[in-house]
């Protein structure tokens, strides 16, 4: 199939020379501000795309932070090679990409570990948690003493959602599918392969509940939709990527290895676990991905500076986030393309 679009022609490119960055800014995440910021950041830094919430609020706050790298960029003297591409996600029930965390006020015994725990800064002094902040991560239940942590997932109308979306100048979609219900898979995955005629549309994986042959029969069902305009995010272990060493990301590399072995012609991400050590370990494996989507530790390393009061006012601090921003992206890149 032959798409008569430059910027589908320019990401094929991207993919077959191994240059993609994505900056996952988090499916669940609503904070609009963080977006903007890490938006500004990552784009000087030289990202691929941003990867965001399917909420048209959010995708404005991404375009605010694009605009506003461009801005700076002079500045900073740096050179924005492409306009990063507008990537929003959706996710199935159970999904931990989408789902949100609350606590049962009954069962909770007030300890503050969840408040320590939680990376996004989401959960109030008094043991509330703030939603549009919550990723879903699931740290605040992993060291809740009295099981208080619930979790909640809203279907939104994506079919009003999605073509809003796409009407503020998002260009591709992405399916969380970290499922075991095939007829679900497919149902959602028609209706972005409907909004999303003339671009890449992906599937982000992992293996928590299929087995590798599940898992690649799902993935040639969705190719005979969709065709050469998959991907495949082959997630390791969904935002564990706060650490930056091998064993974090190796899961990231195992599942890409399963998918890229298959045969099956799609674009494969390297995602779940992925930090600044990820290219360097595919390499080593010969796993020749055609990319890296990074979250957990992208945000991570530039906390300290998104949550600023002064940010916005204060260049000096933008070089700084940049700078590490840039490093985490070019090696990489440098990594996968070398």
């Amino acid at each position: 199939m032959r798409m008569n679009n430059q910027r589908y022609d320019l990401l094929k490119d991207l993919f077959q020379g191994r240059r993609f960055f994505k900056l996952v800014c988090g499916a669940g995440n609503e904070d609009l501000t963080e977006v903007r910021r890490l938006a500004t950041i990552y784009t000087i830094a030289g990202v691929s795309m941003h990867d965001l919430s399917a909420n048209p609020e959010v995708v404005e706050a991404a375009k605010r932070g694009i605009e506003r790298a461009y801005e700076l960029a002079p500045l900073l003297n740096k050179k924005i090679e492409m306009r990063p591409y507008l990537n929003v996600s959706i996710g199935l029930k159970g999904d931990p990409h989408v789902r949100k965390a609350t606590i049962d006020r009954d069962a909770c015994v007030k300890c503050g570990e969840c408040i320590n725990a939680c990376r996004q800064n989401a959960i109030t002094d008094d043991c509330s948690v703030t939603e549009f902040k919550c990723i879903g991560c699931g740290d605040c239940e992993k060291v809740c003493p009295s099981d208080a942590i619930r979790y909640t997932h809203k279907r939104a109308d994506f079919e009003n959602i999605l073509p809003e979306c796409a009407k503020r100048g998002v260009e591709t979609m992405e399916l969380h599918a970290v499922t075991a219900d095939d007829e679900a898979v497919m149902h959602d995955w028609m209706l972005l392969n409907k909004i999303i005629t003339d671009n890449f549309i992906s599937v982000c994986l992992d293996r928590s509940l299929l087995s590798n042959r599940h898992l690649i029969e799902r993935i040639k069902g969705l190719y005979g939709i969709t065709g050469e305009r998959m991907i495949v995010q082959a997630d390791g272990v969904p935002m564990s990527g706060e650490g930056d060493d091998y064993n974090t990301t190796l899961q990231a590399v195992a599942c890409a290895d399963v998918v890229m072995k298959s045969g099956i012609p799609v674009v494969v991400l390297l995602s779940g676990g992925t930090n600044g050590k990820t290219g360097l370990l595919a390499r080593q494996c010969g796993v020749n991905a055609h990319g890296v989507a990074v979250g957990s530790f992208a945000r991570k390393i530039v906390k300290r500076y998104i949550v600023m009061e002064d940010f916005d006012s204060n260049v000096d601090m933008v070089r700084e986030a940049v700078s590490i921003a840039e490093g985490l992206v070019k090696s990489n890149l440098e990594a996968i393309c070398g």
